[in-house]
């Protein structure tokens, strides 16, 4: 079984549901499935909160370790990731130094409360460190309709949501599962 690591960061939900869409499109792949991961939330003082009571799991180092590929989510916070999530990133060094995820296809996914809240941006902002590692960064190709036609979230960077207050648009989920199909199929044959 190909496990595909889909991590993310959300303090509304929406990223959550993203997330959800992307594990969907994963799990449309024969022999991959979805780990849901999230990170803490990080409190005034910088330090971080207790463990959720329900919802998905902390993310580990492990999950790195032995996953076959990364979707990484994050609201967007000012152009830019939110601090959790970016917390954990900065965890990631001995990750780095041995080389864990050279080679791992990535891709990524974020959620705005306004159309130009800075969805792409956020985009690249975790694509750098994904770089760094060494992984093989996946967007939404245009062979995808709703890319052409979405007046809501999804971009050529990676899924989002364009947060309107009535839950993930048929668009936005459609790119999402799209999404989430391709970085299982293209894990599934990295790994062949």
């Amino acid at each position: 079984m190909h496990s595909i690591l889909v991590l993310y960061y959300s303090r509304h939900g929406n990223t959550r549901q993203l997330a959800r869409q992307i594990a969907r499109g994963i799990e449309q792949v024969d022999d991959c499935e979805a780990v849901l991961r999230t990170v803490p939330d990080i409190n005034e003082q910088g330090l971080q909160t207790q463990p959720p009571l329900d919802g998905d799991p902390w993310v580990s180092q492990q999950d790195l370790q032995t996953c076959c590929g990364l979707a990484l989510g994050s609201p967007v916070r000012f152009g830019n990731m939110a601090a959790p999530l970016k917390h954990f990133i900065d965890s990631t060094s001995a990750q780095w130094l041995s080389g864990t995820l050279i080679g791992k296809p990535a891709s990524l996914f974020t959620s705005s409360s306004s159309m130009h809240g800075g969805q792409e941006t956020t985009l690249q902002s975790m694509m750098l460190p994904l770089l760094h590692h060494g992984m093989l960064v996946l967007g939404i190709p245009y062979s995808e309709p709703q890319l052409h036609t979405t007046e809501h979230g999804g971009t050529p960077y990676g899924a989002s949501h364009l947060n309107l207050g009535a839950g993930l648009h048929q668009d936005e989920m459609s790119l999402a599962q799209a999404l989430g199909k391709r970085l299982a199929q293209t894990a599934k044959k990295l790994a062949e």
